[in-house]
């Protein structure tokens, strides 16, 4: 593709749209390349392995890290065929990390559901989705190293890795009632945070720009994301999340809500996440949201976007700052 290459408009997700339009004529083609060549890569074939990522991919999704990477690479990638080029293979590796990493952890979980389908779990089994998520896995390496770049290859290695840290986190740390605010926002920051500051550090590579200040507003940008998240788990309505509600509490997973809500409630400090069915969790959850604790969970991601836009350098891209303010304002906001 060239920097002026556009596919069709629609290609690009209602929702993030108005960000894509801030941040320069050029983005939304670039986004729908992305979107083009995710389907190409993710199924090159007629094996089950392909369907299964053809249709992993096909699942849809906000695409906001790839549009992230995007819109930290700048004008610059709507000026040179070669950042473009990069733009988009760094866009595609990001998605197929993310959706390889939901493949496992409906692994993980034993989940039945993602965004209201079944999962590659629920339809094929564990093995056939663990090679899924492994495929993916391979396929986005692939795509990275085909621009050439040791640097963007070693940045999403590293975040590839402290993903793998977060989900060891999460396991060491399942039906533990010793946790503490601390751990969990680390265990955000590795789990979800990671992924959006590769998408920065990608972006500004290609954009010729230090990745560093915006590596961390991503970071924040993503444990913000996570903790609404985690308030999603407690209140939000199946129909909205495409999971039931309480799913954390299943599956022993100890987030924000419950730990501030756990100081205010003696039933839940009591609480034996082993002993919950569907029903019971419900019902921690309606206790959970009578604390107060969703609505701190949610000043919380607010405090932290808050801190890293007003981090954000004056670099001279109107279209970049748009963008990312809109991104951060969209987070706090749930509707990204």
């Amino acid at each position: 593709m060239t920097a002026g290459d556009t596919e069709p408009r629609a290609a690009v997700p209602a929702v993030v749209a108005p960000i894509a339009d801030a941040a320069g004529p050029h983005v939304a083609g670039l986004v729908a390349a992305v979107e083009s060549r995710l389907r190409d890569v993710a199924g090159p074939g007629e094996e089950a392995v392909d369907l299964a990522g053809t249709a992993a991919v096909a699942a849809g999704g906000k695409r906001l890290r790839p549009l992230l990477a995007i819109v930290v690479a700048g004008a610059a990638a709507g000026d040179d065929d070669e950042r473009a080029r990069a733009a988009v293979r760094a866009g595609v590796a990001l998605e197929l990390i993310h959706t390889a990493t939901l493949a496992h952890d409906d692994v993980l979980d034993a989940a039945p559901l993602r965004r209201g389908r079944p999962t590659a779990f629920a339809e094929h089994g564990r093995a056939a989705a663990t090679c899924l998520g492994d495929a993916l896995f391979a396929a986005a390496f692939a795509e990275l190293a085909a621009g050439g770049s040791t640097s963007a290859v070693q940045a999403l290695a590293g975040a590839c890795r402290e993903l793998a840290q977060g989900e060891l986190l999460q396991r060491a740390d399942a039906w533990r009632t010793d946790v503490d605010e601390a751990r969990y926002l680390e265990r955000c920051r590795l789990k979800t945070g990671a992924l959006f500051a590769a998408a920065a550090t990608l972006g500004a590579q290609v954009g010729g720009v230090a990745p560093e200040p915006y590596a961390r507003f991503a970071t924040a940008i993503g444990v913000a994301f996570q903790l609404f998240d985690d308030v999603l788990d407690v209140v939000g309505p199946p129909e909205v999340t495409g999971k039931p509600r309480g799913t954390d509490l299943l599956d022993g997973t100890v987030t924000l809500p419950l730990l501030l809500a756990r100081a205010e409630d003696p039933v839940l400090r009591e609480l034996d996440l082993r002993a919950l069915d569907p029903a019971g969790a419900a019902a921690a959850c309606d206790r959970i949201a009578a604390t107060g604790a969703t609505v701190a969970t949610e000043r919380r991601a607010r405090e932290l976007v808050d801190v890293a836009l007003a981090a954000l350098p004056p670099d001279g891209d109107a279209g970049r700052d748009r963008a990312l303010r809109l991104i951060g304002r969209g987070v706090v906001d749930r509707r990204l």
